[in-house]
């Protein structure tokens, strides 16, 4: 079972991995959902995780607030993710939707073409969309060769605990064609819970390894 720790910059990285984290989520800015983090952020956090053979999954998020993004912003995310690919990153989280509440499958093909080589991740984005568009995004998804969807199976705020009925009914949908991430409110206390409710074999938090 992996535990997935989800990292603010390099900090608190060492301790999580010595704690049991299986792979790490790095990102900058927490406060807004996780945004880029700088490259050197990026260097350090490879080259040590690498040693111990965990693997990082780089966040491209150019800004906080919505996923809807502009040619600019979209441009910004291409360039972070190239930066992100040659440092060695060994994935990449991603998401982005239209205004009217799909994915934004333009931009995230994209993307998606860009990262050729890395797990790719769709990230809480996911749970902006309606429930009919979830089970939509998850044919597109894994479609198109994304390796999992990070969500909190409901709206931010709300306990994990409370979504197990949904996220029960997304892991049913995708069917082994996609992996499904719960994570948002998962920690070392309520983990062993939490997989033996959901039948998971990955998890992602902040506080999953204490």
């Amino acid at each position: 079972m992996i535990k997935e720790f989800c990292a603010e910059n390099f900090t608190n990285i060492p301790t999580a991995i010595r704690n049991g984290a299986g792979r790490i989520e790095l990102c900058d800015n927490l406060a807004v959902g996780g945004t880029t983090p700088s490259t050197g952020v990026i260097e350090e956090v490879v080259s040590y995780a690498g040693e111990k053979s965990i693997p990082v999954m780089t966040i491209i998020r150019p800004r906080g607030g919505d996923f809807v993004y502009n040619d600019i912003e979209l441009k910004i995310m291409h360039t972070d993710l190239i930066e992100a690919k040659k440092i060695g990153t060994d994935g990449v989280v991603l998401g982005c939707l239209t205004t009217d509440g799909k994915l934004d499958e333009e931009a995230l093909e994209l993307l998606i073409d860009t990262a050729e080589g890395l797990q790719i991740t769709f990230h809480m984005a996911f749970d902006v969309l309606s429930k009919e568009e979830q089970l939509k995004a998850i044919d597109w998804l894994a479609e198109h060769d994304v390796h999992r969807i990070l969500t909190h199976g409901g709206p931010a705020g709300t306990k994990i605990e409370d979504n197990f009925d949904h996220l029960k009914e997304l892991i049913d949908y995708a069917d082994n064609r996609i992996i499904i991430l719960p994570g948002g409110g998962i920690s070392d206390k309520n983990v062993a819970a939490v997989v033996e409710v959901l039948q998971v074999k990955e998890v992602h938090g902040t506080k999953i390894v204490g």
